[in-house]
């Protein structure tokens, strides 16, 4: 069972920890508190107009679909994803087909998607799936959240855009549009807090299909409108009742958001390791990975860390390669 028409979210998205910090400044005004809410209809009726048409929003792509878009969209944009998403269902079309793999082809295929261990995860997942649920996606919440590498966001995601079930899907792009439109901040706090979670339960529609169209929206909403910066408040369908807009846009009162950096850090040499194993089909010297970065103690920290990761698997004979099991 998929969700009608166009059930999924789509833009980079950064999943809500599985922990909840205390509650932070900016704090949400109840919904019964604010005239004009609930917001899900003009935000749906905006959605149906506006959602772009995605491979993992359309009813053949099924809940093994889904789920593989939501472990590759977490911190990467849409427009990296869509080629190796496009690559991998063809591959691999059911979780089964995955987990008969070495999850160092999972690796191999993840390509330069970025947070490998992704990878690993999904594939962990879909030999679990295929162990436990006969190779196919369970429905339930819990069983999702029983998965290996699926925490809350995810098997919410899943559950809500897969199956249509009602559950609050708060990632990155939900958080700041509740942020902005209720509680009147320009930025959510860096961790997901206990009252964004009881907002985001208070704001879903009673219905499980409504529940599903509205996580779908709201995300959509925050990808295409309620940007980070440069936000289309005049493209917005809920500008008119936005109580950050309505107040002047405060500033961001919180902690400075910085930016991550990728040139000279340790991301980018394990990148360059992992491309040279994904590229080679046998065994990698270690002469071979030394040349792809001059500095050797941080050469070898980060080759340290992907052997930790289980990321690449050493050899007696000195040699590296793609783990195997």
């Amino acid at each position: 069972m998929t969700v009608p028409t166009k059930p999924s979210p789509t833009g980079s998205r950064h999943p809500a920890p599985d922990s909840v910090s205390p509650d932070a400044p900016g704090t949400p005004v109840p919904p019964e508190d604010r005239p004009g809410l609930p917001l899900h209809t003009p935000v749906i009726d905006w959605f149906d107009e506006h959602a772009r048409d995605l491979p993992w929003r359309r009813p053949e792509a099924g809940a093994w679909g889904v789920m593989v878009s939501e472990f590759m969209l977490q911190q990467t944009p849409v427009a990296r994803v869509l080629p190796v998403y496009e690559q991998w269902m063809a591959r691999w079309p059911r979780p089964a087909d995955l987990a008969v793999e070495a999850p160092g082809e999972a690796v191999r295929a993840w390509g330069r998607l970025g947070y490998p261990r992704r990878a690993l995860r999904l594939h962990g997942a879909a030999t679990a799936i295929a162990e436990r649920h006969g190779g196919d996606v369970p429905t339930e919440h819990a069983q999702l959240l029983a998965l290996p590498g699926i925490g809350e966001y995810t098997a919410a995601a899943v559950a809500s855009f897969a199956y249509g079930r009602r559950h609050p899907v708060l990632d990155t792009n939900v958080r700041r549009v509740l942020a902005r439109a209720v509680s009147g901040v320009r930025y959510p706090p860096n961790a997901t807090t206990a009252a964004e979670r009881r907002l985001a339960r208070e704001l879903l529609p009673e219905d499980d299909a409504t529940a599903a169209r509205w996580a779908a929206a709201s995300m959509e909403l925050g990808a295409l409108v309620c940007t980070a910066r440069n936000e289309s408040c005049h493209r917005c369908p809920i500008s008119e009742r936005c109580a950050w807009r309505l107040a002047g846009k405060p500033a961001h009162a919180g902690p400075a958001r910085r930016g991550q950096t990728y040139a000279g850090t340790d991301r980018q040499v394990r990148g360059r390791l992992l491309a040279v194993l994904r590229e080679s089909h046998s065994p990698v010297p270690r002469a071979t990975l030394d040349r792809v970065w001059h500095e050797p103690v941080q050469r070898a920290r980060a080759l340290d860390g992907l052997v930790s990761d289980g990321l690449v698997e050493p050899l007696p004979d000195g040699r590296y390669r793609l783990p195997l099991a």
